[in-house]
């Protein structure tokens, strides 16, 4: 037998493809066929219907369990970009007193310094690119007061900055890691599925870079 997916032989797709993170959560549902399968095991007796229904309650209980690691995987992410914030914050009031900066960089520190910490997925999204924004205008500031970068207080900040940035990423990937897990965990039939269907439970939607991101991604930068 070929194979199915030949590389020798097409089709290519020569002009590639992006990829993209679908933001759809898909709800967990289980036919008829699960309510017999548990009919079942109580009508071959009293001893299977109640190993399933311990098993449910396990399952039930780890579902549980991984939905706060998830939480609590997503509270690091916003606890790093609540101090990278405060540093880029700190930045911009050390450069300002020697330049003008972009005022929007300044709306957009307000903006990130007064909202709540707790983030739905889509906000903390945006709440990243806008830091990431705002990194992007300091450091073009910068590059054009050359002067300033020999201050040290801001090479300090800087530096905190690009650690914490890089802290954020190895956050997501952990946060990802954990709704991977999720995503896979909720269909595994019968028990967890089923629970998953009973409990109202949908998948999760992992962190996807901004546009804006993916461009930049995209440039020259040498």
């Amino acid at each position: 037998m070929a194979n199915q997916l030949d590389e020798l032989n097409g089709p290519i797709m020569e002009e590639g493809r992006d990829i993209n993170v679908i933001a759809k959560q898909i709800p967990i549902k289980v036919g008829a066929g699960s309510t017999v399968f548990e009919v079942i095991l109580w009508v071959l007796g009293i001893i299977p219907g109640l190993i399933f229904l311990l098993l449910k309650i396990k399952a039930r209980n780890y579902l549980r369990q991984l939905e706060q690691k998830i939480q609590q995987d997503a509270s690091t992410v916003d606890n790093y970009l609540e101090q990278r914030v405060i540093v880029l914050s700190n930045v911009v009031g050390l450069v300002n007193k020697a330049v003008e900066l972009d005022k929007e960089t300044f709306v957009k520190i307000a903006e990130a310094r007064g909202g709540n910490k707790n983030h739905d997925d889509t906000i903390r999204n945006e709440l990243g690119a806008q830091v990431d924004d705002m990194s992007r205008n300091i450091n073009v500031a910068l590059e054009n007061y050359p002067e300033l970068k020999a201050h040290q207080e801001i090479a300090d900040a800087m530096q905190q900055n690009s650690y914490l940035q890089r802290e954020i990423t190895a956050a997501r990937e952990l946060y990802n890691s954990s709704v991977a897990t999720w995503n896979k965990e909720i269909q595994v039939w019968p028990t967890k599925m089923i629970v998953a269907a009973k409990e109202g439970y949908t998948t999760r939607i992992p962190f996807a870079a901004s546009k804006e991101v993916k461009q930049k991604a995209r440039e020259v930068f040498f």
